[in-house]
Formats: C-alpha cells, sequence, structure tokens
C-alpha cells in the first residue's frame, strides 16, 4: 500500500525505475519516449552526465545555504549566464522553486514597485481567459482556467480576464492576421479604462499558451501593441515563459520572436529541466532600482530561492544546451516534427488544428474538421488519450476545456531538445495509434 498521496487517488502508476536520454524506463522495463517533457520539464532529457556531475561537485561544496545570510557561487553564475541572453533591459534574476512560486513572485514585485515608486493604487491585475499561470493563490486567481479556479474562487483576489489571442477559434472569416491582433489586444486597452488606468497594476500573458489550450502562439504583432498599450497607460507587462521559454520555441526566450521587452519575466521548468527544481524572475532594470532606491528590500521570500544545487544544476543544463548546439535542434526538428505531423493528421477528420513553435507543438481535436465543433466532454478524450498514448509506451500532455474550460481537446507535444530523426517518427506513429484507440473508444 502506498502512503503517497498520489494526483489521482484511485490510479494506479507505474514506477519510473531510470532515465534514458528521450525515455523513462519502469520497474518492469517498459520504455516510455517522453514526448512531452512530462509537462515541459525536461528539455535535456534524463540522466544527462554533465548535469548529474555538476550536481555532485556542488553537492562536495555545500548543498544548501540561506539567502539571508550569503550569495553563493552557483546562484551568480547562473544569473550572470541568464542575464547576458535576456531581452536588453532585464538586469536581476530572483530565484524560486517553480513556475508557481515565480508567477507568484512577479505579481508581488509589480505591487511593490508601484509603492516604490509612489503610487499605491496601483493594485489589479488583467490576465486572459484560458491561460494558465500557476496553482498558487496569487497565481490561480490570475490564471484563466476556469475549472482550476473554481473550487478555490472564494479565496482569490478579483481579477479581470480579456479574450487570448486564438486565432483558430476567433479570428473572422474576413479579418487579417494583423486586425485580428490588434482587436483582441485592444481588450486590454478597454479593460485599463473600465477600471481607471491609475488603478492596473500589471497584464500577464503566456507569450505561447500551453497547459490549457495547446501550444497556442499569437499572430504577428500582438505582443508588439499589448507592450504599447501597457507603455501608454504605465501599467507593467509580465510574461510567463515557465512553460515556453528557456529554449522550447527555439530561442533562449519566447519573447524574442515577438521583438518586445517585457517589465518581469517568469521562467522555470526547461531552466533545471527537471534535474532540480528551480524557477526564476527575471526583473527589468527600473523595477528593481525602484526598490533599490527605495525601501531597498523585497517584502517577498521562501526558504529556498537561490539554492545552490538548484542553481548549479541549472547552470549545467543551460551551459549543455549551447555547447551541443541544442537550439538549432529545436528548431531543425521542431520543423521536421510539424511536418510529420501534417503530413500524418493534416487532413484527418478529427484534427482540426495543429500549431506551435519550436518543440512546443499542439493539435486540437473536434468532432467535425469543418464545423469545428468540439468533441463531447463527456467522452473523456484526454485521459483515454494519455492511457492509450502509455500503453504504446509514449509520454504526451494531452488536456481538456481547451475552448472555455469546459469544451475542447488537445495534446501537447515538448518533447526533449535532444530527439533525433528516428524518435520524430516514433512519436508520430505511437501518437496515430493512441488517438485511433482513443477516438474508437469513445464513440
Amino acid at each position: 500500500m502506498s502512503h503517497v498521496f498520489h494526483r489521482q487517488t484511485g490510479h494506479d502508476y507505474p514506477v519510473a525505475a531510470y532515465g534514458e536520454g528521450a525515455y523513462i524506463v519502469d520497474s518492469a522495463g517498459k520504455r516510455y519516449l517522453d514526448a512531452s517533457g512530462g509537462a515541459a520539464v525536461s528539455c535535456l532529457g534524463h540522466s544527462h552526465p554533465a548535469v548529474i556531475a555538476a550536481i555532485k561537485a556542488q553537492l562536495d561544496k555545500i548543498a544548501f545555504a540561506h539567502t539571508a545570510f550569503f550569495t553563493t557561487e552557483a546562484s551568480e553564475a547562473l544569473a550572470d549566464h541568464l542575464i547576458a541572453r535576456a531581452p536588453k533591459g532585464l538586469s536581476r534574476v530572483h530565484y524560486v522553486s517553480g513556475g508557481s512560486e515565480a508567477n507568484e513572485t512577479a505579481l508581488k514585485l509589480a505591487r511593490q514597485y508601484f509603492l516604490e515608486i509612489g503610487q499605491p493604487q496601483r493594485h489589479r491585475f488583467i490576465a486572459r481567459r484560458q491561460s494558465y499561470h500557476g496553482n498558487t493563490l496569487g497565481a490561480l486567481a490570475v490564471g484563466g482556467s476556469m475549472w482550476r479556479r473554481e473550487p478555490y474562487k472564494p479565496m482569490l483576489i478579483e481579477t479581470s480576464h480579456i479574450s487570448p489571442c486564438y486565432a483558430y477559434r476567433d479570428q473572422g472569416p474576413e479579418e487579417s492576421e494583423a486586425d485580428y491582433g490588434r482587436r483582441v489586444a485592444d481588450e486590454l486597452e478597454a479593460e485599463i479604462l473600465r477600471l481607471g488606468p491609475e488603478s492596473v497594476a500589471a497584464f500577464i500573458a503566456e507569450p505561447v499558451v500551453g497547459a490549457t489550450a495547446g501550444a497556442v502562439p499569437p499572430v504577428p504583432g500582438y505582443f508588439a501593441r499589448i507592450r504599447e498599450i501597457c507603455d501608454a497607460h504605465g501599467v507593467l507587462l509580465i510574461l510567463d515563459e515557465v512553460m515556453c521559454g528557456m529554449g522550447r520555441t527555439g530561442t533562449h526566450f519566447a519573447c524574442a520572436q515577438e521583438g518586445v521587452v517585457p517589465d518581469l519575466l517568469t521562467c522555470a521548468k526547461g531552466l533545471g529541466a527537471g534535474y532540480q527544481p528551480l524557477g526564476a524572475v527575471l526583473v527589468g532594470d527600473h523595477v528593481y532600482r525602484a526598490i533599490a532606491e527605495g525601501s531597498g528590500a523585497f517584502q517577498h521570500g521562501f526558504t529556498y530561492i537561490g539554492h545552490p544545487t538548484a542553481c548549479a544544476a541549472a547552470l549545467a543544463v543551460q551551459r549543455t544546451i549551447e555547447a551541443e548546439g541544442l537550439l538549432d535542434n529545436v528548431v531543425r526538428q521542431g520543423r521536421a516534427l510539424r511536418a510529420a505531423l501534417e503530413a500524418r493528421f493534416g487532413n484527418h477528420g478529427q484534427v482540426g488544428d495543429i500549431r506551435g513553435r519550436g518543440l512546443f507543438l499542439g493539435l486540437e481535436l473536434v468532432a467535425d474538421r469543418a464545423s469545428k465543433e468540439p468533441p463531447d466532454p463527456a467522452a473523456g478524450l484526454p485521459a483515454r488519450i494519455k492511457q492509450e498514448a502509455m500503453a504504446r509506451g509514449l509520454i504526451c500532455y494531452p488536456g481538456g476545456g481547451t475552448i472555455d474550460g469546459r469544451l475542447g481537446v488537445h495534446v501537447l507535444l515538448a518533447p526533449p531538445f535532444i530527439i533525433e530523426d528516428a524518435q520524430v517518427g516514433e512519436i508520430v506513429d505511437k501518437l496515430a495509434g493512441a488517438l485511433e484507440a482513443a477516438l474508437d473508444g469513445a464513440t
């Protein structure tokens, strides 16, 4: 009998025995191709010797030192590495242990920034429907995933949610991409004006939407307009790159492809690649200076921020990505995987959209391709797909409620940056079998 409080109390989980490159092997010897990196975490695959060596070397020095008393070589070196590659204007790194903590921290930083500059009335946050920013109460409040929010709604701060940039569902038939992007971006300005610009602290969004919608990219120009609106009204822009950042879309930071620089940028998952739990907020120089030249202290913190073993692991991950040219592989294999998905599913009657960037790709399933009618939620497709994929030795990330929290089904793929040509084919073949079995069982 297990004494672990698992995510699903009635589920019998296989035991992960060891990892080997792009694969996880269970205690019965079954191999699973990790085509989603868990939840877009394991970007370097499993058991990479350079990262393991870095962790062991750090443990030989010091495993942990509390940041109220010390800094460490590992945390300083990782911060230098990140800022050297970050969008210009981001100058400091505040460490946490994961994505939810990163977004929670960004909200608090935004609030304290306005206290420091003498605008205490700014306390409101605006986000987008069908977004996900984490499971701590602040992050859950700004998140737009309705089913995740609902049980805790009485405990959440009031937050505004505007439309996502979701061209497959929402772009009008006679509307250009530019016009559509402008229309949905302008909802931000309308909401700022409705609330009163003097009360709004920040807008938070994922550059490429992950878990709730399945790798939905923005249309060109959308984020440039968002940045313009934020600047016009003195509102901070927080970009959540927890899932889509750290090389996942083919560049170190996903926002680089939008040509915008946020005031605060959050990252996690691919930062430490699962070898150690780590997240971070990259902080704009103006935000840092307001606090440094004001109260001199950020009124926030967690016990394990700047954990030296986690920082050493993450630095080894990031150095390995560069040393092995893996961002180039993300672009190359991302194109190959998308082409293979389109060849296999491009005319499939129940695959409505194939989308994403780099090795961050999604398929949206439909009941009818022409009308885009979503599958019946009662069919339980996400759970069926996951079960059938696992049976075939494939780990993917199916999700439901893609459209509005109840309707819609997607499958998210986020394989490790190390995948090779043969594994692209393996992903598509096993996914095809899983989808057919799940769809047949749902009818």
